[in-house]
């Protein structure tokens, strides 16, 4: 059962700690600034939640002014639970892969640091082989259009932290809101 008392979800009207459900998967990315990241994907069909938080660090249940502060080594990130007879993990990474630049390392775009990397962190060994044999294949695509490699790392998903409860959402809140999210054409 779940927290009632957590914050709902503001598209999906579910408590936002809420457990996967049996026969969903979970997948977390990191494409830099997580407002608009989280938009892009609550819009899909087969996503059942989403969130932004916190992941890849190693402080216990960072702010958000600790992750921007530098030092935490947390990458912001949105957390996403699927159904995966919907919507595959191979359709969420072409998202992932088309929607920011990957060769940046430690930004995208304006956004400057470790906390806006590029991350994609698996849940199981199956999301981590479409990653990585997606990974070559994206930055192959990449090279003969003359881009760098990819800086993105393919890592476990560790703790996750939910971020303060007036980011979740941000931009259904706030529709105008500041969004950094962008390919590479």
């Amino acid at each position: 059962m779940f927290d009632m008392t957590a914050p709902l979800h503001r598209i999906f009207d579910r408590p936002l700690d809420a457990p996967v459900p049996p026969g969903f998967d979970e997948l977390i990315l990191g494409m830099g600034c997580y407002w608009g990241v989280e938009r892009l994907f609550w819009q899909l069909d087969g996503v059942y939640m989403t969130s932004v938080g916190f992941d890849g660090g190693h402080v216990d249940h960072p702010s958000y002014r600790e992750v921007c502060g530098g030092g935490t080594g947390h990458a912001e990130v949105v957390r996403l639970v699927y159904d995966s007879s919907r919507i595959s993990t191979e359709q969420l990474l072409r998202i992932f892969w088309e929607n920011h630049n990957p060769t940046q390392g430690n930004r995208q775009g304006n956004d400057v640091g470790d906390q806006y990397r590029s991350v994609i962190m698996y849940t199981n060994d199956h999301q981590r082989a479409l990653a990585e044999a997606s990974k070559i294949d994206y930055d192959n695509r990449l090279a003969v259009e003359g881009f760098p490699k990819i800086t993105t790392e393919i890592v476990p998903a560790g703790p996750y932290w939910l971020a303060e409860d007036d980011h979740q959402q941000y931009l259904d809140r706030y529709p105008d809101g500041y969004c950094g999210l962008r390919g590479l054409a």
